[in-house]
């Protein structure tokens, strides 16, 4: 168990859904927070509403000036989450350019930005902790997800690599892979979405891997393993269960 009192946490993407969530988890545990994302105005609501003491930087996740001035701004922190993320369902024969640029500029390429701006600190000091947001969708290819499972299959191997250079060192790093989360993004969905969670115990959940020193998170138990096991399925098998239907 962490001790969280007085510990300065930087929290990316915290306007709403899973990362609003997780501030309300992290501020009753006694953290300080540095809530980002690009709406000042919705960070600023949350920030009065915690029972601990938050701060609002505002933040453009796809912008390295941006990243850059947001990271000088919340100064000496002792963690960084990075919850920030945009999702459009894609299939293939429906590219559209744009949003498949975002969402692997926001999804993937930010969270390299934001930890380009504060790792090298923490390697220096030898401290520190970052949590990654990877995605169930993040393990294997599934139909109509470009753009946001490649996005998700970065973040994740990005926090693999993280975790095998720095295990022995003071810089905890950790990755939790959610399923489907009841938020704006998902209301996109118009297929059947398993497991779905609200905010609220999907946030739980996270916060208590947080307070661990384990490695990787997936969730919910039971759905993640689907996605676990399918990674030892041949192409042939996989592609039949879990491609696209003709």
């Amino acid at each position: 168990m962490r001790d969280w009192t007085g510990k300065r946490y930087w929290l990316i993407g915290a306007s709403e859904g899973l990362g609003r969530a997780l501030a309300e988890e992290m501020s009753r545990a006694g953290a300080e927070l540095i809530l980002s994302a690009r709406s000042g105005e919705r960070l600023q609501a949350l920030a009065d509403s915690l029972p601990g003491k938050a701060e609002v930087v505002t933040i453009d996740v796809g912008d390295r000036a941006s990243v850059e001035a947001a990271a000088k701004a919340a100064g000496e922190i002792d963690g960084m989450v990075f919850l920030a993320g945009v999702y459009w369902p894609m299939p293939s024969q429906q590219v559209d350019a744009a949003q498949l640029e975002q969402m692997c500029d926001i999804n993937f390429t930010g969270a390299a930005r934001c930890l380009g701006a504060v790792l090298p600190k923490m390697v220096a000091r030898e401290r520190g902790h970052i949590v990654l947001t990877g995605s169930l969708s993040g393990f294997r290819g599934l139909p109509g997800a470009v753009g946001y499972g490649a996005s998700k299959a970065g973040v994740m191997s990005l926090a693999e690599t993280l975790y095998a250079d720095l295990r022995k060192t003071g810089v905890d790093v950790q990755l939790v892979n959610p399923g489907f989360i009841r938020t704006r993004l998902t209301d996109k969905n118009e297929f059947s979405m398993p497991f779905i969670m609200d905010p609220e115990p999907a946030a739980k959940i996270f916060f208590d891997h947080m307070n661990t020193r384990r490695f990787a998170r997936n969730f919910p138990r039971a759905f993640s393993l689907v996605f676990r096991l399918s990674q030892f399925l041949p192409d042939w098998a996989y592609y039949r269960l879990f491609g696209a239907a003709a």
